[in-house]
């Protein structure tokens, strides 16, 4: 495993450069993460959930309605699940959403 370092001549400090054996994997601020449209020179960045970032407003309302559909229809599955758990069996089962500020 070969690793280098070099001079960042953004910062003037070091970094590290990556190996053959890995891929180079982009730094998560480097790109949208769902138009993959590059980020940087002093634009905006939209967050989405910590550490998601997106070029526009409109690039992260669509993966907040991607993912609120995503959750909508784990939630839909669970509750069939449940539905037939409770049927074959005299099991308690607790199901809700908790939510922490």
């Amino acid at each position: 495993m070969a690793a280098s370092s070099s001079s960042s001549p953004r910062s003037g400090l070091l970094y590290y450069a990556g190996c053959e054996e890995y891929p180079h994997q982009p730094h998560f601020l480097e790109a949208c993460f769902l138009c993959q449209k590059p980020l940087g020179n002093n634009a905006d960045i939209f967050m989405y959930r910590g550490n998601t970032p997106f070029c526009s407003k409109e690039c992260r309302q669509e993966q907040m309605e991607f993912d609120e559909a995503k959750e909508k229809s784990w939630n839909m599955r669970s509750l069939r699940q449940s539905d037939s758990n409770k049927s074959s069996s005299n099991k308690t089962v607790r199901s809700g959403t908790v939510a922490v500020a």
